[in-house]
């Protein structure tokens, strides 16, 4: 017999049987429970990598393990394949980007396969495929139908090296996230998703998802960002315009000293036009937009400001209030003008101090008493309105909306609610993405693709030495005819944002062959939502917040009857690798396909499930891929050894076992509940497969022990094929093969979850501790269901314990039921 099992051979022969038979094939069936797993899909790369071994098992084990509890799973794989990144790689390799995409998809697919990963391989998709993307250009159409899609001219972040626009997460110190090169500002037209249109409801939704991570919901609610307060209008000295400011904080209007734009802002250019300040101001706008690209997302920049020579007229006080432009004032959050009040703000005072502008406070404090030239920061706390006209000595909470009920009394002022979230920007002027079906033309305006005209397909995307170049560059792709006139039009030239694609291809999946729609309803009545969705937390926002909005239009285009397209949420850690995560830039990555080679796929999935919870990061320890292979050849010997045990009938009297096979017994339902446990609660399967290792310890440990005699044959063979069943979800091929050899005629994959007997897991027997004045002396074993007095009286009997008693009589016995005897002498 050998030592170890030929896992090459092994690990071939299941998955030609899965490719031949396709066991994983699924399709609706309404006397069936359903259950939908999904991890995110990957972007064909061209190799997978240890991230993608960890997070496709997790799913794996998921799906082969609801399916062994009776559920009708479904358990797709595609590919998230549109992107600048394919098209820069095509490009450096002299290659068309569908080509290389392809390419790399093939040879992903066999890793993910050689992988033993039990995906419906009929419902496989690609995004970059025209049978994907046409459905998409339908979708942007019913969504400009609905008033859901507009254009419009805004400052974006440009990158020059790739021809592209970049959202500001995709900014990093100041340069572009992939190449690295200097990042402008740039102002262009742009088509935009209404996403704010479903802000409230998006915030809302939050409340729901209790199956998320507290942490991810967390940061979509201040992605979110719903403030409520009073919108204002401040009209501009000498004029007929207004600025209009939003505030949480209306009880202090009363001591706004200045106003700060944002350079954005439209009436900047309308307050300097023609005033000394002018070509100031304009250098310091172009300077700032400049650094706001530069910066990170989350970096608070030295704030600078510079007057505009204009002023406003705060309608409360009827005061003229100086009007600057200001570096941190974010157009994209409220209004893009901010009524500065230094003596209640800090950042307003640090300004202040900066530009030695007056403090005033409005709001006194209870215990304290604010004087604006002497004070060395903001209060921010609440207290007692001072100098405020008619709400002075108003609690300044309760003011807040008495100030908002008379400014919408005078016609000035209201309630006003407001997001920081913004409409989602979809232009990219790139090649490798889904084009905007969208035509111009001089007569007509725009018009929309006519449905029976679609898919707009990419150029040159079925050559693979076909042109790749912008679309602006390709007069072929843009030079078209109006579908309005019949006059010279051009196509809109921009593709639609790669985040678009994986917005909905979880709805895809449930009908992925549908000619006829872009998602059959349904099916995906049947399907959705997704019961179990895994990826990595950095799509905390963008992924999972579009994913949400999308499945709403989608809902209210009647495609969908769901809110929400995730039930529960599983973000996994990532792989580290000489305490950094593992990267090709760090030098520290490890093949999965190597590990294959050397060890087989069962013992790299049993080594990244094992190593750590799927929540935390796993740290790669060569020692651990070693011994989840010994672990295995392990049992394999296990099995080749007690090999005539599985001719044997089960005896499932738990009454006639002798006391051996009993333990035996009862340490396999322990395991069964351990390992059931495990995975439902939490899918912690570190601990399940601890918990099975612990019981092939014991089946060893019984088996091999000369001076008793061996556990029964019918329960040796019970806890072996327990063994087999609990680790069949983590290591298929192995325990494929392990049940085949024990003269079984059906397939693990048909085999139900083993049943959980909680009386037979039961222990009969239990250690309890005796202690002679506070130290331990002894340890007993007494029957579970023991009383206390008997446990007294057995204790004192003990041999070991009269040693320590040296005949003295005890003066206190302390009895804890089941645990521990403690005698005080």
């Amino acid at each position: 017999m050998n030592d170890k099992y030929d896992f090459k051979a092994i690990e071939a022969k299941w998955q030609h049987l899965w490719q031949r038979e396709k066991p994983y094939r699924t399709c609706e069936d309404p006397d069936k429970k359903k259950y939908y797993v999904l991890e995110m899909f990957p972007y064909p790369s061209g190799r997978i990598h240890m991230g993608h071994v960890r997070n496709y098992s997790i799913g794996d084990v998921i799906a082969r393990y609801k399916r062994m509890r009776g559920f009708n799973v479904i358990h797709p794989m595609g590919w998230d394949a549109f992107g600048l990144p394919a098209e820069n790689a095509a490009m450096k390799r002299g290659v068309h980007p569908a080509a290389w995409t392809y390419e790399n998809i093939n040879y992903m697919r066999d890793q993910l396969k050689a992988m033993g990963l039990s995906y419906d391989w009929d419902r496989e998709i690609a995004t970059c495929n025209p049978g994907y993307y046409r459905w998409e250009q339908l979708i942007f159409l019913q969504m400009l139908e609905k008033g859901l899609v507009y254009r419009k001219e805004t400052t974006v972040n440009w990158c020059d090296d790739c021809k592209t626009v970049l959202a500001r997460e995709q900014v990093i110190d100041g340069a572009c996230w992939r190449c690295d090169q200097a990042v402008e500002p740039r102002t262009m037209h742009g088509w935009f998703f209404k996403i704010t249109d479903y802000a409230e409801e998006l915030l809302q939704g939050l409340d729901n998802l209790t199956g998320w991570p507290e942490r991810v919901v967390t940061m979509q609610r201040n992605w979110i960002g719903k403030s409520q307060g009073m919108a204002c209008d401040f009209p501009i000295d000498d004029s007929q315009e207004n600025i209009t400011i939003f505030t949480t904080r209306p009880d202090t209007i009363f001591g706004v000293t200045f106003m700060s734009l944002a350079v954005e802002h439209p009436l900047v250019d309308v307050l300097i036009r023609g005033r000394k300040q002018e070509d100031e101001v304009r250098e310091f706008i172009q300077q700032t937009l400049i650094e706001k690209q530069r910066a990170a997302v989350d970096e608070e920049p030295e704030k600078h400001g510079v007057f505009t020579g204009a002023y406003c007229i705060n309608p409360f006080t009827g005061d003229r209030v100086p009007v600057y432009v200001a570096n941190f004032v974010l157009m994209e959050y409220g209004t893009g003008a901010v009524m500065a009040v230094p003596a209640h703000d800090q950042r307003d005072f640090e300004f202040a101090r900066k530009y030695n502008l007056t403090v005033k406070p409005v709001v006194q404090p209870e215990n304290m008493l604010l004087e604006g030239d002497s004070m060395d920061a903001a209060s921010e706390s609440p207290g007692i309105l001072i100098d405020s006209g008619p709400f002075t000595g108003m609690d300044s909470k309760q003011a807040k909306q008495a100030i908002i009920d008379y400014a919408e009394d005078k016609g000035f002022g209201r309630s006003h609610t407001t997001y920081r979230l913004r409409d989602w920007g979809i232009s990219r002027q790139r090649y490798w993405g889904a084009p905007i079906p969208i035509i111009y033309c001089d007569t007509c305006g725009i018009q929309p693709v006519p449905e029976d005209q679609l898919p707009v397909l990419l150029p040159g995307a079925d050559d693979p030495k076909g042109q790749h170049a912008p679309l602006h560059q390709q007069e072929d792709f843009y030079v078209t005819t109006c579908p309005g006139c019949g006059g010279a039009a051009r196509r809109e030239t921009d593709t639609m944002d790669t985040f678009v694609e994986s917005s909905w291809y979880f709805a895809r999946y449930t009908s992925p062959r549908n000619e006829q729609t872009p998602i059959e309803k349904k099916a995906a009545s049947y399907w959705l939502p997704v019961d179990q969705y895994i990826g990595g937390v950095e799509h905390a926002i963008l992924h999972l917040l579009y994913s949400r909005f999308f499945t709403r239009v989608l809902r209210d285009l009647d495609y969908l009857d769901i809110d929400e397209p995730f039930t529960n949420l599983l973000t996994q850690g990532m792989v580290i690798k000489d305490g950094a995560k593992m990267s090709k830039s760090k030098g520290n990555v490890v093949d999965p396909s190597e590990l294959i080679d050397k060890y087989g796929a069962d013992t790299t999935r049993l080594f990244s499930l094992f190593a750590a919870p799927p929540e935390r990061d796993l740290e790669w320890n060569a020692q651990g891929v070693e011994g989840s292979s010994r672990f295995l050849n392990r049992v394999y010997r296990l099995i080749q050894k007690h090999i005539a045990c599985f001719s044997s009938d089960l005896n499932a009297d738990f009454s006639t076992l002798d006391t051996k096979s009993s333990k035996l017994y009862r340490k396999t339902h322990q395991t069964i509940g351990r390992v059931t446990e495990s995975i439902e609660s939490n899918f912690h399967f570190n601990t399940a497969i601890s918990a099975v290792m612990e019981l092939v310890n014991q089946i060893s440990i019984a088996s091999t022990d000369t001076s008793k005699t061996s556990p029964e044959p019918c329960i040796l063979k019970f806890s072996l094929e327990t063994c087999l069943r609990l680790l069949f979800p983590m290591v298929p091929h192995f325990c494929e093969e392990m049940w085949e050899t024990t003269g079984q005629t059906t397939v693990l994959d048909g085999t139900p979850w083993p049943d959980f007997d909680p009386e037979a897991a039961r222990e009969r027997e239990i250690t309890v501790v005796v202690q002679v004045n506070g130290k331990v002396r002894s340890r007993i074993q007494v029957a579970a269901d023991i009383d206390s007095r008997q446990m007294e009286k057995l204790a004192l009997e003990d041999e070991r314990i009269s040693h320590f008693l040296e005949g003295k009589k005890p003066k206190k016995i302390i009895v804890v039921k089941g645990k521990l005897v403690n005698i005080v002498v």
